[in-house]
């Protein structure tokens, strides 16, 4: 039963052959990829990380990620015009870890919620506060006198 099975793959392989389906290949005379080097059970999926340029941090356990996060936040918020997308930020991360802690999954790692006055505090500090914005003084408005009023021409002339 083998033999009869490995012939008809044999026979498969040499029709295609002759039909040029292995001809142009990607990769056509280039060494292997990692020949060589010891074996790795998830190379498959360094490959496909590599291949679809993805970040290797999708790998990692929920809470992992999330203190990832946490320490990367203050470079995300770095460049965030205004203290309001910096608190949106924070609360955006915030509600994940809540999320997270309701239902925890993976490695038992101790995540907890940032606090969101410290993050603007550190945005100010590193000089990111918009100068206020200036707002333009309304014009005065000279007022008009009332008709038969004090100060209308009618009053001074003694009509009215």
């Amino acid at each position: 039963m083998d033999k009869a099975w490995a012939a008809s793959v044999e026979a498969q392989i040499r029709s295609a052959q002759e039909r040029g389906e292995f001809d142009n290949l990607p990769g056509a005379g280039k060494p292997i990829p990692g020949r060589g080097l010891p074996y790795d059970e998830s190379w498959w999926i360094r490959s496909f990380l590599e291949r679809e340029q993805l970040p290797t941090d999708l790998l990692l356990p929920t809470p992992l990620l999330l203190r990832r996060r946490i320490e990367r936040l203050p470079d995300e918020v770095r460049d965030l015009p205004t203290e309001q997308a910096v608190r949106a930020c924070v609360a955006d991360l915030n509600a994940e870890v809540m999320a997270w802690l309701r239902n925890p999954s993976g490695p038992r790692v101790a995540v907890r919620p940032v606090n969101a006055d410290a993050i603007v505090a550190g945005w100010r500090a590193e000089g990111r506060v918009p100068p206020p914005a200036r707002r333009p003084r309304p014009a005065r408005r000279r007022r008009r006198p009332r008709p038969g009023g004090p100060g209308s021409r009618s009053a001074a002339a003694g009509g009215g």
